[in-house]
């Protein structure tokens, strides 16, 4: 880890570091307010910060996150996220368990994070989460694609054609069943109009998933609205979630 630069963030004091020569941010609550856990945003850092993060560095909870390689989760990026949360968890002798914020392709890293190192992980906020990469990034049902050659992905996770990408197998949709078998609880946030990330297509699949296997789930779907904004209009549903299963 290399020398750390303080800064201020939404008000609070913010550390940006390097680990293992990855940019890093840790947040941290006012002082005296720390309730011992750790909030972790798995990708865009600074996007929809009023969705929960604001709200859970106001509850006491420390904020942290590392930028990725690629948003497509691959697993030197999870082991890495994984390594830097266990530092973090350590170095301020936080609670050895998380709760990761997943946002559109920070949803899917949260997802096969939680897949890779249950462990780690208290419960879940997935937001408008990729779960389906022949929905998003493809476009191959009713969304729109989010380019025409599909090479970030495909440059991302070593494959060469579409035709690989529609044989893999490690997608977030393949690691539900992992989820679901360590009892993750996950509160969800979609719109029910994404024209990028259809609900339909994806976050559909985690909650029938949960559903038929009667783990706790709480889906919260807005009317008529697109991708963005990410979050509720009041995040206390959401934040409500996390705190019951962060006592």
């Amino acid at each position: 880890m290399a020398d750390t630069k303080e800064t201020n963030w939404m008000g609070y004091t913010c550390k940006q570091i390097l680990f293992e020569e990855h940019e890093a941010i840790i947040v941290f609550p006012q002082e005296g307010t720390a309730n011992g856990y750790l909030a972790v945003k798995t990708e865009y850092w600074g996007a929809f910060p009023e969705a929960v993060e604001t709200t859970l560095l106001e509850k006491g909870f420390h904020l942290c996150y590392i930028k990725n390689d690629n948003r497509w989760a691959t697993n030197p990026d999870l082991d890495r996220k994984a390594r830097f949360i266990r530092f973090v968890q350590n170095e301020y002798k936080l609670n050895s368990q998380c709760v990761p914020v997943g946002m559109s392709c920070g949803g899917l890293i949260a997802i096969k994070l939680a897949a890779r190192y249950p462990e780690l992980i208290k419960c879940l906020y997935l937001d408008a989460p990729v779960v389906n990469f022949m929905s998003c990034p493809c476009g191959f049902g009713i969304g729109n694609p989010l380019s025409a050659d599909n090479s970030e992905i495909l440059n991302a996770l070593g494959l060469k054609s579409i035709s690989e990408l529609l044989a893999y197998r490690d997608m977030p949709l393949d690691k539900l069943g992992t989820l679901v078998s360590h009892r993750i609880p996950v509160v969800m946030v979609a719109g029910d109009s994404d024209s990028v990330v259809p609900y339909c297509e994806n976050g559909i699949f985690l909650q029938r998933a949960y559903k038929d296997a009667g783990v706790e789930i709480e889906v919260y779907i807005k009317p008529g609205c697109d991708h963005h904004p990410h979050g509720l209009q009041d995040p206390a549903p959401v934040v409500d979630f996390i705190l019951c299963h962060c006592d």
